[in-house]
């Protein structure tokens, strides 16, 4: 069992998803993972939020490395073992140190990007390292303040996008596998007004439709273990 490794909060979490074609999400996987459907169906996200609170378990948050916005594009996933998960083309973080650390801790692609957000109105970005494209994104979204927050019943397409408590990453031709855990998600549908992005593109989606899904949420304490090897 992995160890207990960071606490961290994510905010203002905004859920977008397109549904694309499981073949072309199996091709681009490494080996050890499978494409994961939902009625043969499956998605890439689009997600951006903002992290407070990063720290160590064993230190208090630092302001200038603690807080900072990210946003990732991923897929969603199944190991061999059928343990359902994400798997990450792409992540932007608003620090360049957070981004070499990831980097190094958990084997992700991260990449440093200046960005902007607005919780539940507006969310920038422009990636500022960008090999091998440049890539950005700029979103206009509300929230219909009228429904009350819920959280994704089992077996459901919400449930199956947005309750995933593993990641999985790779280093040379190892497979790892990092855990999270948090409370589920209070949530809402997202209205989204305008978007212009190529962070897809950059990952190897050249999405140029509105996503079909958007959803919000205000966020989550918590929990990061360790990798371990698959």
């Amino acid at each position: 069992m992995s160890k207990l490794v960071m606490r961290q909060e994510w905010h203002a979490l905004l859920f977008l998803h397109w549904e694309i074609s499981p073949e072309s999400v199996q091709s681009r996987l490494p080996e050890g993972l499978v494409v994961d459907t939902f009625e043969d169906k499956t998605y890439l996200g689009l997600v951006p939020f903002t992290m407070r609170n990063v720290r160590p378990v064993w230190a208090p948050a630092m302001p200038w490395l603690s807080h900072f916005h990210e946003t990732n594009v991923r897929v969603y996933v199944k190991d061999t073992s059928g343990r359902a998960g994400v798997y990450f083309f792409s992540l932007e973080a608003a620090n360049p140190i957070a981004v070499e650390l990831a980097r190094t801790l958990f084997k992700l692609p991260y990449h440093w990007a200046k960005m902007e957000i607005s919780p539940a109105t507006s969310y920038s970005s422009k990636r500022l390292s960008h090999p091998p494209l440049p890539a950005h994104c700029h979103i206009s979204y509300s929230l219909q303040h009228v429904l009350e927050q819920r959280t994704a019943a089992p077996n459901t397409l919400e449930h199956f996008l947005i309750e995933r408590y593993t990641l999985f990453s790779v280093s040379g031709k190892q497979l790892f596998a990092g855990r999270v855990a948090h409370p589920p998600y209070q949530f809402q549908k997202a209205i989204l007004h305008s978007i212009d992005q190529s962070l897809t593109h950059a990952a190897g989606f050249p999405l140029d439709t509105p996503p079909l899904l958007a959803h919000y949420s205000g966020g989550v304490k918590v929990d990061v273990f360790g990798l371990e090897p698959v």
